[in-house]
C-alpha cells in the first residue's frame, strides 16, 4: 500500500460535487489505478477512498501492530516462564496426547 505523502495528498483531493456530478465511476477508476483519494465537502476532510485490498493491508497492518505493541508490553514485564515440558507433567500429558489438538495462533 501507498502512503500518502505531501505531493500526491494535495492530488488525492477531490471535492464531493464530483460526485453529483455524476463523476462516481471516473472517481472508483483513479481509485483503483492511483490509491487513495480524499473527498471533501466546504474545503473540509469528509472521507477517506480506497479499494478493499488496500483496506484490507491497512487492517492487517493495524493489527499486526497492535500485536506487538502487546508482545512488547508482555515481554517487559518480570515474568517467570514455565517450559512446556514442566507444564505437561504438572498436568499428566504426553506429547501423544496433544497429537490430534489443533492450535490456531494469532
Amino acid at each position: 500500500m501507498n502512503a500518502l505523502n505531501t505531493v500526491n495528498v494535495l492530488d488525492s483531493i477531490i471535492p464531493i460535487s464530483q460526485f453529483n456530478k455524476g463523476q462516481a465511476s471516473k472517481i472508483f477508476s483513479d481509485v483503483k489505478k492511483v490509491g487513495t483519494k480524499i473527498v471533501v465537502k466546504n474545503n473540509v476532510p469528509e472521507c477517506i477512498l480506497m479499494s478493499p485490498q488496500n483496506y484490507q493491508q491497512m487492517m492487517e497492518e493495524y493489527e499486526d501492530a497492535i500485536l506487538a505493541a502487546e508482545a512488547v508490553k508482555r515481554l517487559s514485564k518480570k515474568t517467570k516462564y514455565i517450559r512446556q515440558d514442566d507444564v505437561m507433567k504438572e498436568f499428566g500429558l504426553t506429547a501423544s496426547d496433544l497429537d490430534d489438538v489443533e492450535v490456531n495462533l494469532e
